[in-house]
């Protein structure tokens, strides 16, 4: 929950989200999938989690072909060396003319060299193949996480979530380098060794090629057996370890405080002996799969003996030849040997694979119904809601006494015309799942126009913001964006009209200017300077040794909790969206500097040359005079309504409010109230 990004342009329209989720499988019967063009092989690839994830990789065949066939070179250097080399040395040994073992030497040293070459080469391409897609994957897999639904990530703990993206999708990644190419460069060199055997010697050439069947297949099918259950368990506890390890590093203070740091590390040992565990549990299948990887090796010498030597004393088959076809599949093997091992990776990466692909699923929510939302065809300028009727001008008494049970109603101040327009209509919000804690809002946001939300803590504020700005679905009444219900606008475009900033957004270990750029990527030194100095954090922006180029610790954790809140302000002055949301920010600054800092913000809309909206959510009421309105929740409702000094005037709870912060040097009052 960062700021807005850049704005792509003056958007001409709003129009629904499209293209939410592409590793959605498909309806049965798409894409060819009806009888007779085999459906249940698409279906089942549809639902496959690792084939969706590695659709995503967005792998380009060529480059994929380029380092199977790399990877066949190699290794094919390797056996024809093998083979080069059997026949350089029992030809040898019969002592012919130097001349007839020239070329064998030459190519013994081609070939040697070969297999190197092709093998750096090999790894260039493939590793390139794994990173890029790694890349696109990962780039999707935020683009997904911004744009679908915030409950995906909101209720995942923040180390479950950086397991996912990063050593998941990694995962994913060497599925290809360490699972598919090595498979397809088995299958293409065991095919040419025995096909290359078999024309010496049809008996050898059969030998082989059921022996490289026992190492390439069964071997790996034990393999993958045993992977199979441990690998689920093994990725579910090291993402539990992640998680904790993650909690305790940065939350270390807090954990101390609350007497939960040995609880947290015996839950850190527990994920670790799981993981021990499961590794344990594999072992044995695993060993076994590569004791049969070796039998086959020897069962192949073994084979070559039995069918060669009657060969040779039938004439059927030279003695040098011989040599060739025993000596020759101890290269041929070399393919196999890494098989099992890619068994278990494609387990592994199938394990990462279902909870990357649960994460995006959830992210995208339910496919929309048909014909939901406003269509892509949508007239290029969309009509604005009126204002309600009937509604008096601001500051106006509310239609029911201050504490009664019906919300105060005040009319909005005029939209800015050609700004966009945030409207709520008997807005109900809440955490999905659970009850809602606020219903029945009214609310108008446009440039021009500032609004604060103030209330006890628990009552709804934060839900409230998080609804707003799209990241919380709607529990009942209406949100429109220019008259577009906010759901069905295009995400790219919600993010371009509103900012959010919030109290938990991250703070990249990067410099400040880098942060800031998050929410404007062409921001320059001068700019990012005027943020923070708007912010309050000139005198700390002049204490920095670098300036603005000054680099940050891990999630600013070098920086006190005042400075990282307005540090996270800045990042929001800084986005060009015209409606701003912003969650306390005045949360541990002093009286002075929170107050001077409420009143700046909610004083932008008058600002020359301002075209921002701002909605604020505090605990200052000092400040308030400087908004268009003030909206008092209480008990999950809209208590009242109406400017800072009417509220003073009709609002009994408020007026106390306001007089214990005073009273008490500033202390924030509506926590407790």
């Amino acid at each position: 929950m960062s700021t807005s990004p850049s704005s792509p342009g003056p958007a001409t329209h709003l129009r629904p989200s499209r293209d939410r989720a592409v590793a959605r499988p498909p309806a049965p019967g798409v894409e060819g999938g009806g009888p007779g063009h085999g459906d249940g092989l698409r279906q089942r690839l549809a639902v496959d989690p690792l084939w969706r994830a590695v659709r995503l990789l967005d792998v380009n065949p060529r480059r994929a072909a380029l380092a199977v066939l790399l990877g066949v070179a190699a290794l094919g250097s390797a056996v024809a060396l093998a083979a080069v080399s059997a026949w350089l040395i029992t030809r040898a040994a019969q002592m012919p003319p130097v001349l007839e073992l020239s070329v064998a030497t030459v190519a013994v040293r081609a070939f040697g060299i070969g297999r190197g070459l092709f093998r750096y080469l090999e790894r260039l391409v493939s590793h390139d193949v794994a990173l890029r897609g790694m890349s696109r994957l990962r780039t999707t897999l935020y683009r997904r996480l911004a744009e679908g639904r915030a409950e995906a990530t909101l209720g995942l703990r923040r180390g479950d979530l950086l397991a996912r993206v990063g050593a998941d999708v990694d995962a994913v990644g060497d599925v290809v380098v360490r699972g598919l190419l090595p498979a397809a460069v088995a299958a293409v060199l065991g095919l040419g060794t025995v096909v290359a055997m078999a024309l010496l010697l049809p008996a050898a050439g059969l030998t082989l090629a059921v022996c490289l069947l026992l190492a390439g297949v069964v071997a790996p099918w034990l393999a993958q057996r045993a992977a199979r259950t441990t690998e689920l368990r093994a990725a579910a506890a090291r993402a539990e370890m992640a998680a904790t390890a993650l909690g305790l590093l940065e939350d270390a203070g807090p954990l101390a405080v609350q007497g939960r740091t040995g609880a947290e590390l015996s839950r850190l040992r527990s994920a670790d002996a799981d993981l021990a565990a499961a590794t344990d549990s594999g072992a044995g299948p695993a060993a076994v799969a590569a004791a049969l990887g070796t039998l086959a090796v020897g069962l192949a010498v073994v084979a070559a003996l039995l069918v060669g030597v009657p060969a040779v004393t039938a004439g059927t088959l030279a003695p040098v030849e011989l040599a060739v076809v025993v000596l020759t599949p101890l290269a041929a093997f070399e393919a196999t040997s890494v098989l099992p091992a890619a068994a278990i990776q494609v387990h592994r990466s199938r394990a990462a694979a279902q909870r990357l692909v649960a994460l995006l699923d959830d992210a995208a929510g339910p496919e929309p119904a048909a014909g939901a939302g406003t269509a892509p065809g949508a007239a290029a300028t969309l009509p604005r809601p009126a204002s309600p009727a009937g509604s008096s001008a601001p500051g106006a008494a509310p239609a029911g006494a201050p504490g009664t049970s019906t919300p105060a109603t005040v009319a909005p101040t005029p939209a800015v015309p050609g700004g966009p327009h945030l409207t709520a209509r008997g807005l109900a919000v809440g955490w999905p799942g659970r009850e809602p804690v606020v219903t029945g809002l009214d609310l108008d946001l446009s440039p021009g126009r500032s609004v604060a939300v103030v209330g006890p803590s628990g009552v709804g504020k934060t839900t409230l913001l998080l609804t707003l700005a799209g990241m919380l679905p709607i529990r009942g009444g209406e949100l429109l964006l220019d008259g577009v219900p906010l759901a069905a606008v295009d995400p790219a475009l919600r993010l371009a009209r509103l900012a959010l900033t919030t109290e938990d957004a991250h703070v990249f270990e990067t410099t400040v200017l880098e942060n800031l750029r998050v929410a404007r990527g062409d921001a320059t030194a001068q700019d990012a300077e005027a943020a923070l100095e708007r912010s309050g954090l000139g005198d700390w922006l002049a204490g920095l040794p670098d300036g603005v180029d000054t680099a940050l610790g891990p999630d600013a954790r070098s920086v006190s909790g005042g400075e990282r809140r307005r540090l996270l302000l800045a990042r929001s002055l800084l986005a060009t969206a015209p409606l701003l949301l912003v969650d306390e920010p005045a949360e541990h600054l002093d009286p002075v500097t929170a107050d001077r800092l409420v009143r700046d913000l909610l004083g932008t809309p008058r600002t020359a040359g301002s075209a921002r909206g701002v909605l604020l959510v505090t605990h200052r009421l000092a400040p308030l005079g400087a908004a268009d309105e003030v909206v008092v929740l209480r008990e999950g409702r809209v208590a009242a309504r109406g400017t800072h000094a009417y509220l003073l005037d009709t609002d009994a709870h408020y007026r106390v409010a306001h007089a214990t912060e005073q009273h008490d040097s500033g202390a924030q009052t509506w926590r407790t109230t």
